[in-house]
C-alpha cells in the first residue's frame, strides 16, 4: 500500500491521530468515510483488528451532554459532602473492620474486582483472540484503581474522595485516559470512531456543564491543532474518560451516602452544615519516618494528578551519577571491595548454570581459567566505566532543562505549544533515557536466570563453541513454581524479554508492579539476590524519570508524535555523543581478549591466590601491613595495565566523565611501610581530624592525573616534625595541588543508637578495637538524625537528601539484601563515601549531652 496522504492514524489506539484528505485517493478509498477508511486497514476481517463502532456528530453531542450532566451532578454532589463532612468520613472509614468496608464498596460497586491490577490480571486470563472479539473484563481494563484489594486499606478511598471532591473532573481527564492504557493497547477497550472531530476536556476547570464540548476542525482554527497536538481528545477517547469519570463520581457519593447513613440526603448537602477546613491526611514520611517511591506509586491513582518534577528527575540523576563516580573509584582503592565485585559478578554469569543434561559449562574446565575471568572483568569494567559516562551525561541534560524550564516560564502555558529548545530538549532525554534503559534490561536477561535463589527455574542449552559467550537460557523441565515466584518471574521476564508485552504495559507500570511485590511478599525479596536487586534499583531511576516525563501535560501526549520529525536528528546526537563510549569498550576488549588464555593484565586481576586480601579491620601489625600493601600493589599493577591499553587504543578520552574522573587532583589512601614503633599511639592523638599516620595518598590514575604519588602525599604537615614512633618518615611537601582529606566541618552531637553507627562506617583500626555490622533501620535513623530525609526507591535503592545542612548534593545507598544488616566492609565503604561528598570522618560525631 501507498503511504498513507497527509497523517497517519490508528482509530484503536490511544493518543491517535485523525487526518484530513478531502478527495477519494488510495485505490479509491476515500478516507473521510468511515466505513471505506476502516476496511482499507483491515478493521473488521477475519484475524484484523476489531470494527469499532462509528457515531455521528449528533450522536456523540448528545452521548458527551448526557455524561456531561451526569458528572456534574455527581461532582456537586461529592463536592458539597467532602466540604462538611470529609473528616467525619475519614474517621469513620478508619475505625471500620475490613468486611464492613467491602459491605459498603460492593454495595455501591457490585462488580468489583478482587485483586490489584486487575487489567494485568484479565490480560494474562484472556488471549488477544479473546479481547479482539470482546473482553469479558471491560470494568477491570476501564477502572483498574477500582479494585477490593487497594480500596480497603485506610487511606485509598480518603484520599480519592478527597482528590475528586475537591478538583474539577477536567483535572483528571489526562490520568484517566492514561488508566485504562493496557486496555486501549490490547484492544479489550476500542473508542467509538469519529473523524475530524475533537472533544474538549483539558483546560475546563470550572463546573461547567460545557464540559465535553464536540468541535469540528471546520469550526474553530485550532481544533485541528488540538487534536494533532493531542492538547485535547478524540471525541472516541473523550467519550471513554466521561463514562471512566461518571461511573467512578456516582460510585464515591454513594460511599459517602453509606458512611453517612444517620444524615438524611436532603440535608447532607445543605447549609445545616457549615463548610469546614480540608483536613490533612498524613503523608507517609510522617508515618514510617520516610518517603517511598512504590507508596508514592501506589497512592497516585487516588491522588489529584502529580505535575513533572525537573528537579526530582535532576536529584536522581545527579545521586546516580555521583554513585557510578563512588564505584569506579573503590574499584581502584579497594583490593578487598574489588574482589567481592568479581566474585558476585561471576556467581550471576550464565556460564555457571547446568545445561539439559546436567553438565557444566566448559569454559569451568581445567585450563580455561582466564577465559572466565576475562568475560568477568570486561564485564565488571565495561559497566563501571560506560555507567559513569551514562549518568553523567543524563544528569547533564536534566540539569540543563531544569534551567530551561526556568528561562521559559513565563512563556510555557497549557494553551501554547513549548518553546522548540525546550521541547528538544525534552525529547532527546527521553529518547537517552530509553535507551540507556536497555542496558539494565539486558543485565536483568542475562543476570537474573544465572543469580543463584532463581537458577534452579533454568537451564543452558549447551554452546556449539566453548569459548563462545553467546548463551541460551531455556525454563528447566519439570520445574515446578508456586505463586509468588510464577508472578516473580513472570514480571521480570516482562523486562528482560523487552518485547511487545513491555511495549503494551509500558516499562514504569511493570517496574511499580515489581517494586509492590517485593514489598508485600517477603518471599519474593529472597528470590532476588542483592546484585539484581540493584539492577532494579536502576530500572526504577530510569522508570521515574520516564513517569515525570510523561506526567508533562498536556504535552507529554505528543510526545511520540513529536519525537516523529525530529528522531533522524536525535538519534543522531545519540551517536555522537556514545562515539567515545565506543571506543572505551574496544580498548577494554583489546586489554582484556577472551580467547588469550595467557593474557597478563587477566592474571593481575583476577582474584586468585588470595592475592586481594585485605585485612583493614585488623590492628596495624608488620604482618597485616604487608598483606594490604601486598593487595593494594597487586590492585594498582592491574589498573596500571588497563590505563596504558585505554591510552594506547582510546587515546586521552577528552570530554568523557571518566577522563575527569582520572585525571582530578582526587587522591587513592594507600597503606605506608611499617616500621616498628617505640610505643604503642593512637592516631587521633598525633593528627587533629582523625587522619592516621598509617595512611599515605597516591593519584587515582598517574597515567592520566600525570602527578606523582609523591607529589599527592599531602597528609604530611608543611614543616618537620618529630618522627620517631610512627610508620613513616614524614617530609616536606611541595607546593602542588593540595586536597585535605579532612574538609572541617561542624560537630554533629548525636544520640547513642546514631554513635555506634558513625563509629562503624568510619572504622579506624587504630582508635577502634572492634569492627561490627549495622543495622540498615540504625543507619536510616543516623542519617535522618544528622539531617537527611530518606526515600525507598526500588530494589535496593534509598536517596538521601541534606534537608538541615549546608549542601545540595543528594547521595544513593543501597540497603543489605536480603538480611537488612551492612556487613562491616560494606558499612566501611559508605564511610568513604560520605567522606568524598561532604567531607565527613568519624571524630566529626559526639556523643550529645
Amino acid at each position: 500500500m501507498e503511504p498513507m496522504p497527509d497523517f497517519q492514524f490508528d482509530p484503536f489506539g490511544p493518543g491517535a491521530t485523525a487526518y484530513d484528505n478531502t478527495e477519494a485517493g488510495l485505490d479509491g478509498i476515500d478516507w473521510n468515510d468511515p466505513a471505506s477508511a476502516l476496511k482499507a486497514i483491515g478493521a473488521g476481517g477475519p484475524g484484523g483488528l476489531p470494527f469499532p463502532e462509528t457515531l455521528s456528530p449528533e450522536e456523540v453531542r448528545r452521548q458527551a451532554t448526557a455524561r456531561s450532566d451526569e458528572i456534574f451532578t455527581s461532582y456537586e454532589t461529592l463536592h458539597r459532602i467532602i466540604q462538611r463532612h470529609e473528616a467525619t468520613i475519614q474517621k469513620r472509614w478508619s475505625k471500620k473492620t475490613r468486611q464492613q468496608r467491602l459491605n459498603v464498596l460492593l454495595s455501591a460497586w457490585p462488580d468489583m474486582p478482587a485483586i490489584h491490577r486487575p487489567d494485568f490480571d484479565a490480560f494474562r486470563r484472556e488471549s488477544a483472540s479473546d479481547r479482539v472479539r470482546g473482553t469479558k473484563y471491560r470494568v477491570h481494563f476501564m477502572w483498574p484503581y477500582v479494585n477490593q484489594e487497594d480500596l480497603l486499606n485506610t487511606k485509598a478511598l480518603p484520599l480519592l474522595l478527597n482528590s475528586r471532591g475537591r478538583h474539577p473532573p477536567s483535572h483528571f481527564a489526562a490520568a484517566d485516559m492514561d488508566a485504562m492504557h493496557l486496555g486501549l493497547v490490547s484492544k479489550a477497550i476500542v473508542p467509538i470512531f469519529l473523524n475530524c472531530h475533537v472533544l474538549i476536556l483539558n483546560g475546563m476547570t470550572e463546573n461547567t456543564r460545557d464540559y465535553g464540548q464536540l468541535v469540528a476542525w471546520e469550526d474553530h482554527p485550532d481544533a485541528f491543532d488540538w487534536m494533532h497536538k493531542q492538547k485535547q481528545f478524540l471525541p472516541g477517547e473523550g467519550l471513554l474518560v466521561m463514562e471512566a469519570q461518571a461511573r467512578l463520581l456516582s460510585f464515591l457519593v454513594q460511599c459517602c451516602q453509606q458512611l453517612l447513613h444517620d444524615i438524611p440526603e436532603s440535608t447532607l448537602t445543605s447549609n445545616s452544615f457549615p463548610v469546614l477546613p480540608e483536613p490533612q491526611i498524613k503523608p507517609e514520611s510522617e508515618i514510617s519516618g520516610f518517603e517511598s517511591l512504590g507508596v508514592i506509586a501506589a497512592e497516585a491513582p487516588y491522588r489529584v494528578p502529580a505535575q513533572i518534577d525537573l528537579r526530582r528527575i535532576a536529584s536522581l540523576l545527579a545521586a546516580r551519577a555521583s554513585a557510578a563516580e563512588d564505584h569506579l573509584w573503590a574499584l581502584r582503592e579497594d583490593p578487598d571491595y574489588f574482589a567481592r565485585t568479581l566474585l558476585e559478578c561471576k556467581e550471576h554469569l550464565q556460564e555457571m548454570l547446568k545445561d539439559l543434561d546436567g553438565k557444566s559449562h566448559p569454559v569451568l574446565g581445567f585450563g580455561r581459567d582466564n577465559v572466565l575471568w576475562a568475560r568477568i572483568l570486561g564485564s565488571i569494567l565495561s559497566e563501571a566505566y560506560l555507567r559513569l559516562e551514562l549518568f553523567s551525561e543524563l544528569s547533564s541534560q536534566a540539569g540543563r532543562l531544569v534551567a530551561m524550564q526556568k528561562m521559559y516560564a513565563d512563556d510555557i502555558s497549557p494553551s501554547k505549544d513549548l518553546p522548540e529548545a525546550y521541547l528538544e530538549a525534552l525529547l532527546r532525554l527521553r529518547y537517552f533515557l530509553t535507551q540507556a534503559a536497555k542496558g539494565p534490561l539486558s543485565m536483568l536477561r542475562i543476570a537474573g536466570v544465572a543469580s543463584p535463589p532463581l537458577r534452579r527455574f533454568f537451564a543452558r542449552v549447551p554452546p556449539p563453541d566453548p569459548y563462545t559467550s553467546k548463551i541460551s537460557v531455556t525454563s528447566k523441565p519439570g520445574a515446578k513454581m508456586n505463586k509468588v515466584e510464577t508472578q516473580l518471574i513472570w514480571l521480570l521476564r516482562n523486562l528482560w524479554e523487552d518485547g511487545y508485552d513491555l511495549f503494551l504495559f509500558g516499562m514504569p507500570l511493570v517496574v511499580d508492579e515489581l517494586g509492590r511485590l517485593l514489598q508485600s511478599e517477603k518471599q519474593a525479596q529472597e528470590l532476588l539476590s542483592s546484585y539484581i536487586t540493584e539492577v532494579i534499583g536502576d530500572l526504577s531511576i530510569f522508570s521515574q524519570c520516564l513517569h515525570q516525563l510523561a506526567l508533562y501535560h498536556p504535552w507529554a501526549r505528543s510526545f511520540e508524535s513529536e519525537l516523529v520529525d525530529r528522531e533522524d536528528k536525535v538519534k543522531q546526537e545519540f551517536a555522537e555523543r556514545t562515539q567515545s563510549w565506543a571506543r572505551i569498550l574496544a580498548a577494554l576488549k583489546a586489554a582484556l581478549p577472551e580467547r588469550d588464555e595467557s593474557n597478563k593484565t587477566v592474571d593481575l586481576g583476577k582474584p586468585t591466590e588470595g592475592k586481594f586480601t585485605y585485612p583493614f579491620e585488623k590492628r596495624r601489625t608488620k604482618e597485616n601491613v604487608t598483606a594490604l600493601r601486598n593487595a593494594e600493589s597487586c590492585l594498582d599493577a592491574f589498573w596500571a595495565a588497563i590505563d596504558q591499553t585505554m591510552v594506547n587504543k582510546a587515546g586521552d578520552l577528552s570530554g568523557t566523565a571518566v577522563r575527569n574522573l582520572l585525571s582530578q587532583p582526587r587522591i587513592l589512601q594507600r597503606t605506608r611501610e611499617w616500621i616498628e614503633p617505640e610505643k604503642p599511639q593512637r592516631a587521633s592523638q598525633d593528627k587533629p581530624g582523625g587522619v592516621d599516620l598509617y595512611t599515605l595518598y597516591q593519584p587515582v590514575s598517574s597515567v592520566y592525573s600525570g602527578l606523582s604519588a609523591r607529589a599527592l602525599d599531602i597528609s604530611q604537615p608543611k614543616t618537620k616534625v618529630k618522627t620517631r614512633g610512627t610508620s613513616h618518615p614524614v617530609r616536606k611537601t611541595e607546593a602542588l595541588p593540595r586536597h585535605d582529606p579532612v574538609d572541617r566541618q561542624p560537630t554533629f552531637s548525636v544520640d547513642t543508637r546514631a554513635l555506634k553507627v558513625f563509629r562503624a562506617v568510619f572504622f579506624n583500626p587504630a582508635t577502634t578495637s572492634t569492627p561490627g555490622e549495622v543495622s540498615w533501620n540504625d543507619f536510616l535513623h543516623a542519617m535522618t538524625s544528622v539531617g537527611f530525609s530518606a526515600m525507598k526507591l526500588y530494589g535496593s535503592v534509598w536517596q538521601f537528601q541534606p534537608t538541615r545542612l549546608d549542601v545540595e548534593r543528594n547521595i544513593l545507598f543501597h540497603e543489605p539484601h536480603p538480611q537488612g544488616k551492612l556487613p562491616f566492609k560494606t558499612a566501611r565503604q559508605y564511610g568513604r563515601r560520605l567522606n568524598r561528598a561532604y567531607g565527613w570522618f568519624g571524630e566529626m560525631f559526639v556523643l550529645n549531652k
